[in-house]
């Protein structure tokens, strides 16, 4: 897949082109049904598919310190793209000067001179230039007159987590600060990640058995509910079963909110200074202060033998594909975990 990032990084002899235009964070199943159809028609009609998208998020520029919590970071959205058949993407640095372009002016200089556009595959509620004043039926009118033919695409409506929402990066968000990360993954098609750099912490985990890799996480990413889940540590190209600390480590009266993954029966990495990624698959329980360390240290042992039961079960049903393998407590128990900030 190519990555352009800007109009000038696109090449000069560029021809005609299927496009979708929009922020795609998570790249949730409502996103992979558009862009999916997007590869689709780009395939029929024998031209490459383009998605584009913006950096930072348009809030952040329009309402500066609006920026919402990040599902995916640019780099997993462009994988993930790649993985669903995206010829190139395009993320256009999004400015005070870009967004004051009008809705026509956007047309022109993205869709027309630039990429040459042949359809343009769109959302139902896609809104587009200064203001958001541009919506599908005036693309579809400048598409008249500019060449171009528009496809709109249904979006899914979310099961019971969401409560029979359109799926939406907005709601996954709400899932996911609530500690539902079962609900999230119904919406993402996958468990939710995040991504950073491995730090040196407190080492107490190590002290008590249990060694865990404090994730420095990106800027703006969107972290579950403090609490204790069930997931996914990567590593070096690695996937390993991991028992999950999100919060401040009330036991310890720490002040310091991280992301901590135990990579179950995993004492021998040294995993420091590396990007790794965490996979949220199940809720457990909300941060608690306990009266000992022993006691600490048996709900630790109770916390891993459920997070390997709900993992192996997990990988047997291979949750990618959005199936809920929690028992009933775990999305409901979610909202209950301490600290959701």
């Amino acid at each position: 897949m190519q990555r352009w990032r800007g109009l000038e990084d696109i090449p000069e002899d560029w021809g005609r082109s299927v496009v979708t235009i929009g922020s795609y964070d998570g790249v949730h199943r409502g996103h992979q049904l558009i862009i999916g159809r997007a590869v689709e028609r780009a395939r029929e009609l024998g031209v490459p598919s383009v998605v584009v998208t913006f950096d930072p998020h348009p809030s952040e520029v329009v309402r500066p310190g609006s920026h919402p919590p990040l599902l995916a970071p640019h780099h997993r959205r462009a994988e993930l793209m790649a993985e669903l058949g995206v010829d190139a993407l395009l993320i256009l640095p999004f400015t005070a000067e870009f967004s004051r372009l009008s809705p026509a002016d956007f047309v022109v200089k993205v869709l027309v001179d630039k990429l040459h556009a042949r359809l343009v595959v769109e959302g139902p509620n896609f809104r587009f230039g200064h203001k958001a004043a541009g919506n599908v039926e005036f693309l579809v009118e400048l598409g008249a007159t500019y060449d171009y033919e528009v496809e709109v695409v249904d979006l899914f409506v979310s099961g019971e987590a969401g409560g029979g929402q359109p799926f939406s990066s907005t709601l996954t968000r709400r899932l996911v600060a609530d500690g539902d990360v079962a609900g999230a993954m119904e919406i993402l098609g996958r468990p939710h990640r995040v991504e950073g750099v491995v730090v040196r912490g407190a080492q107490r985990g190590r002290e008590l058995g249990y060694p865990t890799a404090n994730v420095e996480t990106l800027p703006h990413t969107a972290i579950p509910a403090d609490g204790v889940y069930a997931g996914w540590l990567t590593a070096d190209g690695e996937t390993m079963p991991a028992a999950i600390s999100v919060g401040t480590n009330v036991q310890f009266d720490a002040t310091e909110r991280t992301v901590e993954a135990y990579a179950i029966d995993r004492v021998d990495l040294d995993l420091y200074g590396q990007h790794v990624a965490v996979d949220f698959l199940a809720y457990l329980r909300g941060m608690e202060k306990f009266d000992s360390i022993d006691t600490l240290l048996e709900r630790m042992a109770g916390d891993v033998k459920r997070a390997r039961q709900l993992i192996e079960t997990a990988d047997a049903a291979d949750v990618t594909d959005g199936s809920d393998v929690t028992d009933g407590a775990d999305a409901g128990d979610a909202a209950g975990g301490e600290g959701a900030r």
